[in-house]
């Protein structure tokens, strides 16, 4: 595939996950709950997250944004369930990772959905809305563990 064609597939992901998010919305009853936002942009997001036995089970998000940070919330919803938390918290790390450029073991994690965000690498103004969603999972479940 061209690098022309791999970039407009990218896109089209991008912007159906904006579209149609996954696991939008509001979990009735207790959960563990992170609101974050980004000040440079005003991205904001409140992530629910149900974790049971150290595993992430399910999540939910709402939250106001462009189509990088929403999108990227929805793909990392989809991503983590099931996870262990630090599964999760791993996943997250190479996300950070991948957002600064750098290589990922392509064979040891398919990142499904989310290889689509590897070009926001090339503009440091919207890193910070792919990586919001993340950074308040992290933080979400580090807290939840007492880190």
């Amino acid at each position: 595939m061209s690098f022309n064609n791999l970039d407009t597939l990218y896109r089209q992901v991008i912007m159906d996950h904006y579209k149609n998010p996954r696991n939008r919305g509001e979990f009735e009853d207790e959960t563990l709950t992170v609101n974050m936002n980004n000040p440079t942009c005003g991205d904001r997001i409140q992530l629910q997250l149900k974790v049971e036995n150290d595993e992430v089970v399910d999540a939910k998000f709402v939250g106001e944004g462009c189509s990088i940070s929403l999108s990227s919330a929805s793909m990392m919803t989809q991503a983590i369930k099931g996870l262990k938390k630090d599964e999760a918290i791993e996943l997250s790390q190479i996300f950070s990772n991948i957002m600064l450029g750098k290589e990922y073991d392509e064979d040891k994690y398919d990142l499904g959905d989310i290889e689509a965000l590897q070009g926001v690498a090339k503009f440091p103004a919207r890193i910070k809305c792919a990586t919001l969603a993340w950074k308040a999972m992290e933080k979400g479940l580090n807290e939840e563990t007492g880190n």
